[in-house]
């Protein structure tokens, strides 16, 4: 008879042992994160993405407004309004037609030597001394030559198309636009080293040009 009491004493002893295993085990699983908790990023992933304490490279910044003003001013002798409209007509141009505003500003120094109102012995009228015989359709209905968001927008659309034809080639483009001009791809990179100087912005475009038109 006391066997038997001694049996049921120690299976019931086993029996509250395995319940609280049981629970034990219960209790770790639930403080575990649950299996399908987002995974941390990989290696890859890190260094694909800026931390949050590293901000993303900047772009290049295009010379503002007031700094093609002043730059004109100084170095053209362009009165403040002129320069003014110039300025508003290059970064709006260069904005539309995904081009240098040093570019434009170099051609334009070159070409009319920032005079809205130049015009040459061929009929070249304007800053970028845009010729309406070489180019009607870009002409159609168009009168204010003088004005320089007119003279520009049609200058930069040129410039453009020049570009678009010969491969993003500068060099080329620049020996169209000005009609073969000699030496003129020449002039044009002179003056973007001085706009990039002044100005301060990325020589991107400059970097494109052959070694050759490089003063």
């Amino acid at each position: 008879m006391q066997a038997h009491h001694d049996l049921v004493k120690a299976r019931w002893k086993s029996t509250l042992f395995k319940l609280a295993l049981m629970a034990a085990s219960l209790a770790l699983c639930s403080a575990l994160p649950p299996a399908h908790a987002e995974a941390a990023p990989n290696a890859q992933t890190v260094a694909a993405s800026p931390s949050a304490g590293t901000p993303a490279p900047a772009s290049p910044a295009l010379p503002s407004s007031a700094d093609i003003v002043a730059t004109l001013r100084a170095q053209f002798r362009v009165c403040a309004t002129d320069a003014l409209k110039i300025a508003q007509a290059v970064l709006t141009e260069a904005n539309r037609y995904s081009m240098s505003p040093v570019l434009l500003l170099s051609v334009m120094a070159v070409e009319s030597g920032f005079d809205p109102r130049a015009v040459s012995a061929i009929g070249a009228r304007g800053l970028m001394q845009v010729l309406p015989a070489a180019h009607p359709r870009a002409f159609a209905d168009v009168k204010e030559l003088d004005d320089p968001a007119i003279n520009v927008r049609i200058g930069s659309s040129i410039l453009r198309d020049y570009l678009v034809q010969s491969g993003g080639d500068i060099d080329a483009a620049l020996w169209r636009y000005s009609g073969g001009g000699k030496g003129y791809a020449r002039r044009v990179a002179l003056h973007m080293r001085r706009f990039n100087s002044v100005l301060r912005t990325e020589p991107a475009a400059l970097a494109q040009m052959s070694p050759r038109a490089l003063p």
